[in-house]
């Protein structure tokens, strides 16, 4: 008889919690539906607003997803708040969980902000030739924790955005144009200016270099070296006709010289042999 004396009481005790904790339940499932369609609700702004931009691809799937984790851990610790629980032990949980996360992953941090500068920064895009960290090559993706790039010879290096963003970068793509200074070493007893109209009319010949008011192509001398004397030849091009305008400037430059007598000499060391038991020379 006094178990289900007991029984009752216990019924009654906790039917009595039950009732007192439905509101606060009911407001939580309320709270929870109606921040959940408000999520969406942003989400799909947010979407709509980066199709109006021109950002990159990734940098919008990153704050696209910032935003929908810190709104729904926002949510989270209201619905929780709202069952009774208090919201400072709960963000006080969250903020040791997130420090010791910080501490372990702090290589992985330093890569993740240098990939958020690189991708709000923009030193260089997808498709851009660069040199870093040792590497040239073609810019094949930009990650939020590293880059790859495709050198030349085909090979995928992976670079992290960490020291990526720390670093210099070199970005022979970023402008449309590109200055080049070829040097032609003609020997001491050839004819400088005749060295120097040949190589610059052969600039003025070839329409791809540039000839307009500020960019002209020119020819200066540039050193006088040990073995031969340095012309400097100057011009500017597009990028798209830079190295094939190179290779050819280079070959005929070669050929239109030794057409006309003038040699390009190579570095060479005088010797001179004494016999052993010989006299100083005076």
């Amino acid at each position: 008889m006094d178990k289900f004396k007991n029984i009752e009481t216990y019924i009654e005790e906790y039917g009595e919690k039950l009732i007192d904790f439905l509101p606060s339940l009911l407001g939580a499932i309320v709270m929870l539906i109606v921040g959940l369609w408000l999520i969406r609700f942003i989400n799909k702004v947010i979407a709509k607003f980066f199709q109006r931009k021109d950002y990159d691809i990734t940098l919008e799937k990153f704050i696209a997803s910032l935003i929908n984790w810190g709104l729904k851990i926002l949510l989270f610790v209201l619905v929780v708040n709202q069952l009774g629980v208090e919201s400072a032990s709960l963000v006080a949980v969250i903020g040791a969980a997130g420090l010791a996360v910080g501490l372990a992953l702090q290589g992985s941090l330093a890569n993740f902000a240098g990939g958020v500068l690189i991708l709000l920064l923009k030193p260089f895009r997808v498709g851009d030739f660069i040199s870093a960290q040792g590497v040239d090559g073609t810019v094949k993706e930009i990650s939020i924790f590293h880059t790859r790039i495709l050198t030349f010879g085909n090979q995928e290096a992976i670079v992290p955005n960490g020291k990526l963003s720390n670093d210099n970068i070199v970005n022979y793509t970023s402008q449309s144009m590109r200055r080049e200074n070829l040097i032609f070493g003609i020997s001491y007893d050839d004819d400088v200016k005749l060295a120097k109209e040949i190589l610059l009319n052969l600039a003025m010949e070839q329409e791809a270099i540039l000839k307009i008011e500020d960019k002209m192509p020119m020819i200066v001398l540039a050193e006088l070296g040990d073995s031969s004397v340095n012309l400097s030849l100057r011009y500017w091009a597009h990028i798209d006709d830079f190295w094939a305008l190179r290779w050819n400037t280079l070959e005929e430059g070669k050929n239109r010289l030794e057409a006309q007598g003038i040699t390009i000499p190579f570095p060479q060391r005088d010797v001179h042999l004494y016999a052993e038991n010989a006299p100083n020379p005076q």
